[in-house]
């Protein structure tokens, strides 16, 4: 039997009536409207949201050239940001290759690198992995 068919009282299989199509339009058409306004809410809070460089657990450690966490006076480190950076200038800066905003292009690239690093369970993870999502 059709799972889109009606059986009717004798046994004959009815197909579906434009009124059942038409309702059934209706119900997808609803849920795509109410989808779109919490994806784009989605976006917008992922463009704000702050991974810190380094992490709490690590603060006022270096960030070495290719974005490992080293103890703060190690050559050719850099001091971390003063402040956590931004989901939507990380994004930018991974998409087109240019600079975080303030920061040269070595500094920018030691930081970006520390952030592609991000493991599961580490301050900005979750930032970063949205910012990978809006990405693609």
């Amino acid at each position: 039997m059709d799972d889109d068919a009606i059986p009717s009282a004798d046994h004959q299989v009815e197909r579906p009536t434009r009124r059942r199509a038409l309702m059934l339009g209706a119900v997808g058409a609803a849920s795509v409207v109410s989808i779109r306004p919490a994806l784009a809410q989605t976006a917008g809070s992922v463009l704000a949201c702050d991974i810190p460089v380094p992490d709490a657990g690590r603060a006022g450690r270096y960030i070495s050239a290719d974005g490992n966490v080293v103890p703060a006076g190690t050559a050719g480190a850099f001091a971390p940001p003063g402040r956590p950076l931004k989901g939507e200038d990380v994004r930018r800066a991974l998409a087109g290759g240019s600079n975080l905003p303030g920061y040269d292009y070595e500094r920018s690239r030691a930081y970006l690198k520390y952030v592609q690093r991000l493991q599961r369970g580490t301050a900005g993870f979750t930032c970063f992995a949205s910012v990978q999502m809006l990405r693609k």
